[in-house]
């Protein structure tokens, strides 16, 4: 037992005997009180498919920590399905949800004392929101994924949810009939696990084993296979070693290790969401990483994967042909990763990845070999211009046309947007702007997979532009520009266009800029009223209040006042 441990076990034994009392009617017997107390951070819940395995997984590791040594201590909590809340009102409770995870796991471990933890979630702010906490709380701790959906087929063609949003648009357009709509509907989602494609979830799964606070292999693993319960059980046994060696979040957590996250984020194709909670997690890590880090990662490593949403494959497929660490070796022979960073096994990347070979199988075509990527660079780009000068994110892999000038069709809501595409109103060559969706005015930051995944049912993905204060879903793909700040809600220039404005998205030159003159940009500031909070009580109201920009993370708790 470590001096650490040794000093809590007699804290709870002498100094806590009305404490231990209560812990004898949990099930503690006199020799539990000289163990690690370990969380299991739970996120089961049957409101969505993401979720609905954990509790199985809670239960392997139960008993993988019991067979450690610990004394398992369960405690459940939330989850807001995307899928189900997306182009709806409840979506914007969305990225509040990530606040309330970290929240609530800090208040459990640390209200509880807990020496660890050991955090099961899913669905996609499952698990920023546990790394927030866990880099808050910096006592051991280890993330398991709760493991991906396997695809729909239909007529010979995998399905994730994302078909069937783009079939919306389809069918809208006339492009296919209402029948082919009900049956993607009901081929789209199999069964339980996270949504398919390298989305927002199996972005941040792959993250956090890139960083090291997840075992190898765990990231890409179905949800209903058994080697994700096989998997969750080692994850008990590699906490506990962690807990006796005192190895620390932030000693995993570095600039090193979100950095290669970073390099794996490109090389998979992941989502633009990645750029919002990696911020946010650095910060709780006390991390110096901004957007100018993505934007010089990105001109250093190709995308290797051919994933949806923009490519073929799911993230099953990639679990098959080797996975994260396959993509990492790749990139560590080629010195792209940092291979000293820790892990929470305590062994270096390099040292974890040593048996894994330097080249993709030649027998399939999920990673692309090194002199065949899919795009020479990474597919996330940092777009800043008088429209955004704190910045913007564009995702840029499959864009025909990666730049774009047009007018502006101005939208105060993503409801409009869409109604507006659905009859028939955008045009080719169109650039779309949704505002007063970020993380103030929104409040929540909505995602706009609906708009989005309409424009490419619609057959206008290639010819329309879209720029948001708002966030985009892992899903997105086409030539779009959210996270655009500063916000429209603060004053920010995206709440001066007016329709027919020329907007130019150059995502080779990473600019944004709104063509009209700075002494009429100057008139209309001057005219420029902020709008009334949307919310004046709740959870909204709050978080509309304290969070920060999108490009610092959207966190709540950025300088504070004391």
């Amino acid at each position: 037992m470590s001096d650490n441990l040794r000093s809590q076990a007699i804290t709870r034994g002498v100094q806590r005997s009305p404490n231990r009392a209560m812990l004898r009617a949990t099930g503690f017997q006199d020799p539990d009180f000289s163990k690690a107390i370990v969380g299991i951070a739970s996120g089961y819940s049957t409101i969505t498919p993401c979720n609905m395995g954990i509790n199985a997984l809670a239960d392997r590791a139960e008993v993988g920590l019991r067979e450690a040594g610990a004394m398992p201590q369960l405690f459940g909590t939330i989850t807001i399905s995307d899928g189900i809340s997306m182009g709806t009102e409840g979506m914007k409770y969305s990225l509040v949800s990530r606040e309330v995870i970290a929240d609530s796991i800090e208040t459990a471990c640390m209200g509880q004392s807990m020496d660890g933890v050991l955090a099961i979630g899913g669905c996609d702010k499952n698990m920023p929101g546990a790394m927030l906490a866990i880099a808050r709380m910096n006592i051991p701790a280890i993330f398991v994924y709760g493991g991906t959906i396997k695809p729909g087929h239909l007529d010979g063609e995998d399905l994730t949810i994302v078909s069937a949003f783009e079939a919306v648009g389809e069918y809208s357009a006339g492009r296919i009939s209402e029948d082919r709509l009900l049956a993607v509907e009901k081929n789209a989602c199999p069964g339980a696990g996270s949504c398919g494609g390298m989305y927002t979830a199996n972005t941040m799964s792959s993250a956090f084993e890139a960083m090291g606070m997840s075992l190898m292999y765990s990231s890409t693993m179905a949800a209903e296979d058994e080697e994700k319960a096989d998997s969750t059980e080692k994850s008990a046994f590699v906490l506990m070693e962690a807990i006796r060696a005192q190895r620390l979040p932030r000693e995993i957590i570095t600039k090193d290790s979100l950095e290669n996250a970073i390099s794996v984020i490109m090389a998979v194709g992941g989502s633009t969401n990645a750029v919002l909670h990696l911020l946010a997690i650095a910060k709780a890590a006390k991390v110096d990483l901004t957007l100018d880090d993505f934007e010089r990662i990105r001109g250093q490593v190709p995308v290797l994967c051919d994933l949806k949403p923009s490519g073929r494959y799911v993230a099953t497929d990639l679990h098959r042909v080797g996975g994260i660490p396959q993509v990492m070796k790749m990139l560590l022979v080629r010195g792209l990763l940092h291979g000293d960073a820790l892990t929470i096994n305590g062994k270096t990347v390099a040292e974890n990845l040593k048996d894994i070979p330097e080249t993709p199988s030649p027998d399939q075509d999920v990673i692309r070999p090194w002199d065949r990527p899919m795009y020479a660079q990474g597919h996330l780009a940092i777009l800043r211009g008088n429209l955004a000068s704190e910045g913007a994110v564009a995702k840029i892999s499959g864009v025909k046309n990666p730049k774009i000038t047009g007018p502006a069709r101005v939208f105060e809501s993503e409801e409009t947007c869409l109604k507006a595409i659905l009859d028939g109103q955008i045009n080719p060559g169109d650039v779309i702007v949704v505002r007063y969706e970020g993380p103030k005015g929104g409040p929540g930051m909505r995602e706009m997979l609906a708009p989005t995944s309409a424009i490419i049912g619609a057959g206008l993905g290639d010819s329309v532009g879209l720029i948001t204060d708002g966030r985009f879903s892992g899903g997105t793909y086409g030539m779009v520009v959210g996270h655009v700040a500063p916000e429209a809600a603060v004053g920010g220039t995206i709440g001066l266009v007016q329709e027919g404005d020329q907007i130019t998205i150059d995502a080779p030159n990473r600019s944004l800029d709104l063509h009209v003159s700075e002494a009429e940009l100057a008139q209309r500031r001057a005219n420029w009223v902020k709008p009334e909070p949307r919310y004046r009580k709740g959870i909204l109201a709050k978080y509309a209040t304290l969070v920060s920009s999108s490009s610092q993370g959207a966190v709540t708790d950025l300088d504070l006042p004391l």
